[in-house]
């Protein structure tokens, strides 16, 4: 592991830190750490940086709420640029978005399915449960309420079983319908995907020769 003085501060004191979000990989935000803020991050696992335009340590959330809470911090093979690893607590833009990297200056083209990630779908989903939309699907199963979406995930299942007795393809439709409702469940219940994979993750059990599965059949 790295000691803090084994990293290089430019003439100012200060290196550049990016943040980037731990479950989805999206980059975040870059501000600027001195050894103190650097030293509290380490020690509270919480986001801290030098302003400055203001001349003064900046623990990020302090006044928003918006807590980035550490997970894991890199730093480059030069030593003079940090990667931090967060689970945020809210926006880290000001502005109120997720990221504060939003404005193309070269879009990437790219084919509709690189473009989509359950992570993504799973806010926009969330959404529509914060701001309700006149005519989305997404935002009547909300307003319906959790009994609907129930029955929802209910008649999915039963689609999913048929279509699994006939055709591959048409199992990939009915599969992908009833993920989608499940995130819809999990948005109603303040359920986030991390729960689920953490969840997963425990229900093994890994010896020497074999991964036992611990879930019951």
């Amino acid at each position: 592991m790295l000691d803090i003085n084994e990293l290089k501060f430019d003439s100012n004191g200060l290196i550049p830190a990016i943040l980037i979000d731990d479950d989805s990989g999206d980059v975040l935000m870059l501000a600027y750490m001195n050894r103190e803020s650097l030293q509290i991050s380490l020690d509270k696992k919480l986001a801290c940086f030098w302003s400055r335009s203001r001349k003064e340590l900046w623990l990020k959330g302090e006044t928003s709420g918006n807590y980035q809470h550490i997970r894991e911090i890199k730093a480059d093979c030069d030593r003079d640029t940090l990667l931090v690893y967060v689970k945020p607590d809210g926006p880290a833009c000001h502005l109120g978005n997720k990221s504060c990297f939003v404005d193309d200056l070269m879009p990437r083209e790219k084919e509709q399915h690189e473009k989509f990630t359950i992570c993504g779908l799973m806010e926009l989903i969330k959404t529509r449960k914060a701001q309700k939309v006149e005519g989305s699907y997404t935002s009547y199963l909300f307003d319906k309420g959790l009994d609907k979406i129930l029955k929802k995930i209910g008649e999915e299942s039963s689609e999913v079983i048929i279509a699994a007795k006939n055709d591959k393809r048409e199992a990939v439709y009915e599969i992908s319908d009833l993920i989608y409702h499940m995130l819809v469940l999990m948005a109603e219940m303040d359920i986030e995907i991390p729960d689920i994979i953490k969840e997963l993750a425990s229900r093994h059990v890994i010896d020497k020769k074999v991964k036992q599965e611990t879930m019951k059949a």
